[in-house]
C-alpha cells in the first residue's frame, strides 16, 4: 500500500454510495411524516419503508435478480416512489417508460432496456394489449389496478396485481451492499429524430446529484429554496429523468410529498390548496395551463416555490407568477445530465433590486451548482469570453452525468467528444459567472449574417399583454438566409394584430435590446403550439408544419 493512502481498520465500513443510504434519516426523524396519493391515499413514511421492502420481497418472488430490469408505466404516485428505491436497492435496474410516446416508441424501449418484468396501470392496458406482441423480453406482467379506473378488454396474463402481490410478501427484506457504480435506472430522451436513446445512472451518480442539488436548494439567503418545512409535489412526470431528482431530495428531508396521479390542471390546482403544497417543478406549459384555468382564480399561491426547467422561462409568465405570488426561478439541465446543473436563484441584497432586474434574474439560466464544471466553447472547444455576450456551446463534467447511451457506441463517443458532455446548447456566461443559454443548436436563427436567438424574442413578445404562448422559429429566406416567424397563442379575448406584435418587437430594437433581423417577418396566431411527450415546444415539429 502507498504511504500516502488512509489504511482503514480491518473492520472498518467503507461506505458505498447506494441508493439505500438516502433512506436512513428520514425513517429515524420522520416516520409519521405523510405522503399522499391524489388527496385519496394517505401513509407515512414508516408505511413506506414496509412496502419498500415488500415490494422487493414481491419481485424476488417473481425472480428479479441483481442486474434484472423492471419497468414500470404508471401516474405519479406513491407505488412510483416505492419503485424509485426498492427496485435499485435489490440491485436491479429500475426503467421508467415514457407513457407518453408512439406505441411502437414504447415497445422499442422496452425492448431496448432488456426489461423483464413489466408494471402497469389500468390506464395503459390498451397501449399494452397493442404492444404486447413486439415485446421481446418481458416474461412476467404485474397489474396495477386503482378505484375509479375501469380495466379495458384486454388478453394479458398478468402474474399478480401490484397491491396483492405486497400484501402477500414480507415486509423484511435485506437490501445487500454491491459496488456503488452498479446501475440503477434507464429511460430514453424524447428527442424529435430518431429513436429515442436510452441513458442511465447509477448508484453513485443518484446519491451525489441528490447530496448536491440538495445542498444547492438549501443555499439562498431566502427564497427559491427547499427546506424541511416544505411541502412537495412533482408536475414533472416521475418517468422523465427520476421527476428530475426531487422525490430523492424530498425523501431525504423527510417532507410531506403529494402525488398528482394523472396531470389535470384543475386537480393540481386542488391539491396544491388542499395540501398546501409549497414546492414543485415543472415545464412552463404546465404552470401556463393552471395558472389559466378557471380552478386557479380563487387559489392563494404566496407560499409556492416553483423550478422551471425543460425549456426557458418567459418575461411573460414569470410576471404572471410573480404577481400570484409564486416565487419561481429557473433550473437547468438535460435528461443526460440528471438533471441538475445549474439554478437562477437571486444573490444576497436582491430584494434592494428593482422588479424588473428581479425578474431578469429569476428568469436567467442561473449559476452552476456545486461540482458542475460548466464550460462555453467555441467550434475549437476554447473558452469563450464571460463578457456576456460571447456565445458558445456548453460542455459540462459533473460526477453524475451519464457516461453515454445505453448501447449506442457512436452517439455516446459524439456525446463526449472531448472530454466533456456536449448539450448542444448556446449560450453566454456574465462575468458574475451566471449563465444564459440562448438556443439549441438546431433552434438557432441565422438571418443578414447575424445568429438571432428564438428564446429571446419568444421572452420579448409573451410581454405584450395580449399573448398568452409563443414559439419562435426560422423559415428560409433567399435574401437573408433565414427570417424568424413567431407563432403566437393570444390570451382569451385578446384583439391584437400581426402588427402589434411587430411593433412591440420593434420597441425593443429601437433600444437597442435586439437587431433588426430579430424582428419576426411573420406572425401567425394559432390556436395551439405543439409539445413534446414532456411538455416541451416541438420547434422540429413546427418548423415543418409552418415552413
Amino acid at each position: 500500500m502507498r504511504d500516502d493512502v488512509q489504511a482503514a481498520a480491518p473492520s472498518a465500513y467503507a461506505y458505498p454510495l447506494l441508493i439505500k443510504q438516502l433512506l436512513h434519516a428520514p425513517f429515524l426523524q420522520a416516520p409519521d411524516q405523510e405522503i399522499v396519493y391524489r388527496g385519496q391515499v394517505r401513509m407515512t413514511y414508516t408505511t413506506l419503508r414496509e412496502r419498500i421492502a415488500r415490494l422487493a420481497s414481491g419481485l424476488s418472488q417473481l425472480g428479479a435478480r441483481h442486474g434484472s430490469t423492471v419497468a414500470v408505466m404508471d401516474w405519479d404516485s406513491h407505488r412510483y416512489l416505492e419503485c424509485y428505491f426498492a427496485v435499485p436497492m435489490m440491485g436491479a435496474i429500475l426503467q421508467t417508460v415514457n407513457v407518453r410516446l408512439s406505441h411502437d416508441e414504447i415497445a422499442y424501449t422496452i425492448n431496448h432496456a432488456g426489461a423483464e418484468i413489466l408494471f402497469v396501470h389500468t390506464d395503459f392496458l390498451p397501449v399494452l394489449e397493442a404492444i404486447k406482441d413486439q415485446l421481446e423480453t418481458v416474461r412476467t406482467f404485474v397489474w396495477i389496478d386503482e378505484e375509479g379506473s375501469e380495466a379495458s378488454t384486454h388478453s394479458i396474463s398478468f402474474a399478480t396485481e401490484y397491491e396483492a402481490m405486497l400484501a402477500a410478501s414480507s415486509d423484511q427484506y435485506d437490501f445487500p451492499d454491491f459496488d456503488e457504480h452498479t446501475r440503477a435506472t434507464t429511460f430514453y430522451t424524447t428527442g424529435t429524430t430518431g429513436l429515442p436513446k436510452g441513458v442511465y445512472f447509477s448508484h453513485r451518480q443518484l446519491v451525489l446529484h441528490t447530496i448536491t442539488v440538495m445542498a444547492a436548494l438549501a443555499s439562498p439567503e431566502s427564497g427559491q429554496r427547499f427546506h424541511r418545512g416544505d411541502v412537495y409535489m412533482p408536475l414533472t412526470p416521475m418517468f422523465h429523468v427520476h421527476a428530475w431528482g426531487m422525490p430523492y431530495i424530498a425523501t431525504v428531508l423527510g417532507v410531506k410529498q403529494v402525488y398528482p396521479g394523472r396531470y389535470l390542471p384543475e386537480r393540481l390546482v386542488q391539491l396544491v390548496r388542499d395540501e398546501r403544497v409549497t414546492f414543485s417543478h415543472c415545464v412552463s406549459t404546465i404552470l401556463h395551463m393552471m395558472l389559466n384555468c378557471a380552478e386557479a382564480k380563487s387559489v392563494d399561491f404566496s407560499k409556492w416555490k416553483i423550478v422551471i426547467g425543460g425549456g426557458a422561462l418567459t418575461h411573460g409568465l414569470a410576471r404572471v407568477a410573480v404577481d400570484r405570488g409564486i416565487d419561481i426561478f429557473t433550473g437547468y439541465g438535460m435528461s443526460e445530465t440528471c438533471p441538475v446543473l445549474s439554478l437562477a436563484q437571486l444573490p444576497p441584497g436582491a430584494e434592494a433590486l428593482d422588479a424588473d432586474e428581479q425578474l431578469r434574474l429569476r428568469c436567467r439560466t442561473g449559476l452552476p451548482i456545486p461540482l458542475v464544471d460548466l464550460h462555453i466553447v467555441n467550434e475549437n472547444m476554447e473558452d469563450v469570453t464571460h463578457d456576456g455576450k460571447a456565445y458558445g456551446e456548453v460542455v459540462v463534467r459533473a460526477p453524475w452525468l451519464t457516461q453515454g447511451y445505453l448501447n449506442n457506441p457512436e452517439a455516446s463517443a459524439d456525446l463526449w467528444s472531448g472530454g466533456y458532455l456536449h448539450t448542444q446548447d448556446i449560450a453566454n456566461i456574465d462575468p458574475t459567472g451566471n449563465l444564459q443559454i440562448t438556443d439549441r443548436i438546431k433552434d438557432v436563427i441565422k438571418s443578414g449574417g447575424e445568429w438571432i436567438s428564438s428564446l429571446e424574442i419568444e421572452s420579448l413578445i409573451s410581454q405584450h399583454p395580449g399573448v398568452s404562448e409563443v414559439a419562435v422559429i426560422g423559415i428560409s429566406d433567399e435574401k437573408w438566409g433565414e427570417r424568424p416567424v413567431a407563432l403566437v397563442v393570444l390570451k382569451e379575448g385578446a384583439e391584437i394584430t400581426e402588427d402589434d406584435i411587430k411593433r412591440h418587437v420593434l420597441t425593443f430594437c429601437a433600444s437597442g435590446h435586439i437587431s433588426k433581423y430579430a424582428v419576426p417577418q411573420i406572425v401567425k396566431f394559432v390556436d395551439g403550439l405543439q409539445k413534446t411527450s414532456v411538455g416541451k415546444m416541438n420547434k422540429k415539429w413546427l418548423r415543418a408544419q409552418f415552413a
